[in-house]
């Protein structure tokens, strides 16, 4: 079997600065499944000794029908003028943001590998900083700012710490969060659960997308798939995303609209239920705990912190702010209250 090293990708662009700054954007995604060559002459590739290529990406404006003659896999365009001049080769906006790009490629990739019946090779870890924690956020009380609460937190141990948001609620809520109609999201990942380890590393990473400094899967765009997913397959997306090593924190915005509920909240180090003070909310707080200790969760009780937000005048308008404010101020205290129990260990 061919080892990592023997899968090349070329990138090749005479658009010298270009090409110097996509290399060094890949070249920091160090489990990337090919060794990466850079030309920034077409000639020169075209004399160069070449063996294993698997992608050729090429400038609209560099490419000439000779380099077919390199026997790539797949030949990708990175288009400038947005027209497509050439067939039997794929074509991706160049002037888009460096990561979009990567993933273009990664999806190209993987879809590649599958349908040649091709098995990854064995990609190197990633150094971990220990287990992954998972923090719950849930409340049988509507309209209390869980969302805006998870996402704060998230953003704050974001500054310091690998963090993946992940939201499961009916409605996100949030338009920064929500796919549009051609970008994969949460059902998406879930269809490749099963896949080799490595092949799902990949296509995770086409699916994840960043706000700041934060990583997070873009919730199901139709809320009610969230019915027909089984705890089983949660668990196990959760388990996975554990064992890839890759994220010290996971934040987990729940909803009782997804099975499994219980199980997902007691896979949790710590669950954050926010609540209202008024009759109709401690009323279904007080059934929740009731139905937790009838089926015998009352352990998900004991690492649980009830609260309710006091008055927030105003929440930032772009979620990269939200580590700023009173809201931000609350969420700090609960983070250090957290690690000085020895929960976020």
């Amino acid at each position: 079997m061919k080892g990592i090293s023997d899968k090349i990708l070329i990138l090749c662009d005479e658009e010298e600065e270009y090409a110097q700054l996509m290399t060094e954007f890949l070249k920091k995604h160090k489990d990337l499944p090919w060794k990466l060559l850079t030309y920034t002459n077409v000639q020169e590739l075209l004399e160069g000794e070449q063996n294993g290529v698997e992608m050729l990406v090429i400038a609209e404006s560099t490419f000439c029908e000779e380099v077919r003659t390199l026997c790539p896999h797949c030949v990708i365009i990175l288009s400038e003028s947005g027209i497509m001049k050439w067939d039997n080769v794929l074509y991706v906006d160049k002037y888009q943001e460096a990561e979009e790009v990567l993933k273009y490629l990664l999806g190209i990739y993987m879809d590649y590998t599958e349908t040649q019946f091709v098995r990854l090779p064995t990609l190197p870890m990633r150094p971990g900083k220990g287990k992954t924690i998972f923090i719950g956020n849930y409340s049988p009380v509507r309209r209390c700012m869980q969302t805006s609460f998870a996402i704060t937190m998230s953003q704050i141990l974001a500054q310091e710490h690998s963090v993946l948001y992940l939201n499961f609620e009916h409605y996100a809520g949030v338009s920064e969060l929500l796919p549009d109609m051609r970008m994969l999201d949460m059902a998406d990942l879930l269809y490749f659960l099963n896949a080799q380890e490595d092949k799902f590393r990949l296509r995770m990473r086409t699916i994840i997308r960043r706000k700041g400094g934060l990583d997070y899967i873009p919730p199901m765009k139709a809320g009610q798939n969230l019915l027909s997913v089984t705890a089983e397959e949660w668990l196990g997306l959760l388990r996975k995303i554990q064992e890839l090593g890759e994220y010290e924190y996971v934040i987990l915005d729940l909803n009782e609209s997804m099975q499994g509920l219980f199980e997902i909240l007691r896979l949790c180090t710590k669950v954050y239920t926010l609540t209202r003070d008024d009759r109709i909310a401690r009323g279904k707080l007080l059934q929740y705990e009731q139905v937790l200790s009838l089926y015998d969760y009352t352990d998900i009780l004991d690492k649980t912190k009830q609260f309710s937000l006091p008055h927030i005048r105003r929440l930032p308008e772009e979620l990269e702010q939200l580590t700023k404010g009173e809201l931000a101020d609350l969420v700090k205290g609960l983070l250090k209250e957290m690690e000085s129990n020895g929960s976020g260990e």
